[in-house]
């Protein structure tokens, strides 16, 4: 088991990211809480004074990602914890295609990781150190007719990764994917028919047991990688008619 000493989060307005902001910093983490919204980050800031930095900030916004993060990391005075939670999913009804709502997911969900995630790399190779966290879904486990560009997001955000975790483990990074089942968030809010939710703080409570513990790929809650198992192993001719 690994102690971090100080963090960063991507996308900690709300939600997994604000109960992993929390769950560190009451663990004596200092953590970068990054977010588009300012007031949120502040109620987080005002909760633990001592340990959040509040930094306002557009992951999807075009920047020197790397100069950004050498800043943030001199302000927290060092990070050897980087999550990437930050993502949004659009409803979409079942007749649907709506490109514009399409694009702007696969900007947050997988563009904006690339862009961050890659800074962070460089960092730890650079280091030898450090452990990378990505909020994936077992939504990307494979194409469900619900949202195809969202499982889309999460099946390539799994795969860059995975290859990630294996550029990076020969310099001693840690990365690691995490896969939740539903969990209730601003995001799911209004949401029917949702299995085994659980939430945001419990969600975040397994994440970081993950990450201290440096798992490779980890489904949270457990049972979804035995159920997920299951849903890969549906042949295609079936599957394609299970409204699942």
């Amino acid at each position: 088991m690994s102690a971090f000493r100080n963090a960063i989060v991507f996308g900690a307005s709300t939600g997994i990211g604000a109960e992993l902001v929390r769950n560190l910093a009451k663990s004596g983490v200092k953590v970068a809480a990054i977010a588009r919204r300012k007031a949120l980050l502040d109620q987080l800031a005002a909760e633990f004074p001592d340990s959040v930095l509040p930094v306002v900030l557009d992951v999807t916004a075009s920047s020197d990602a790397s100069q950004v993060l050498s800043d943030i990391c001199e302000r927290l005075g060092g990070c050897d914890l980087y999550i990437y939670c930050a993502g949004i999913m659009p409803r979409v009804g079942k007749d649907e295609y709506p490109t514009t709502s399409d694009l702007e997911s696969i900007d947050v969900n997988f563009t904006s990781a690339v862009r961050w995630l890659n800074a962070v790399a460089l960092r730890c190779q650079s280091l030898k150190s450090g452990t990378i966290v990505g909020i994936s879904s077992v939504a990307g486990d494979r194409g469900r007719r619900g949202g195809p560009v969202y499982a889309a997001t999460k099946a390539g955000f799994t795969v860059y990764l995975e290859a990630l975790r294996n550029r990076l483990a020969v310099q001693g990074v840690r990365v690691v994917t995490i896969k939740p089942g539903p969990v209730s968030t601003p995001m799911t809010e209004g949401l029917s028919k949702l299995p085994l939710i659980i939430t945001a703080e419990k969600a975040a409570s397994l994440i970081l047991d993950h990450a201290r513990k440096g798992t490779a790929v980890a489904y949270v809650p457990g049972i979804w990688k035995v159920l997920m198992a299951v849903i890969r192993s549906v042949p295609q001719a079936i599957f394609q008619r299970l409204d699942i």
